[in-house]
């Protein structure tokens, strides 16, 4: 594994955490406190923080592997991050808040919110992974 892939995965790493707190914990806050049932308590969230770290890194690694196998040389970074990121998004952040949705007691507003930041999230994401794996000159 050469340097370029373990530095992806290191900022990758962070950037799905801060985004994913950033939907979650700020922006779906208050929705997902409305309805208390759906989670768990604090103290049983951070019992189970280990999962969420290993999530994080597992999205890391996949979007990077995923990225750079795709990627197109001479094409624009940027626009393939996007296309990867919108991509992404539609095979697995929409169908899994959707599937949520049919399976779990939340309001039909809940998972719009969900479906638009987590889609918001993955774009930035993609667009992050390639800035980090540009393919060289």
């Amino acid at each position: 594994m050469n340097k370029q892939v373990l530095i992806s995965i290191l900022v990758l790493f962070v950037a799905s955490q801060a985004f994913d707190f950033v939907v979650h914990a700020v922006l779906l806050q208050k929705d997902y406190a409305a309805q208390p049932a759906l989670m768990r308590t604090e103290a049983g969230q951070q019992r189970h923080f280990p999962a969420m770290l290993l999530a994080h890194l597992l999205i890391a690694a996949g979007v990077t592997a995923i990225y750079r196998r795709g990627r197109e040389a001479g094409k624009d970074w940027f626009g393939q991050g996007l296309r990867f990121g919108l991509w992404f998004a539609v095979a697995a952040i929409v169908p899994g808040f959707l599937i949520y949705y049919a399976v779990q007691p939340v309001g039909l507003t809940v998972a719009v919110k969900q479906v638009c930041f987590g889609g918001v999230a993955t774009v930035l994401l993609g667009i992050v992974a390639a800035a980090l794996n540009k393919q060289a000159a």
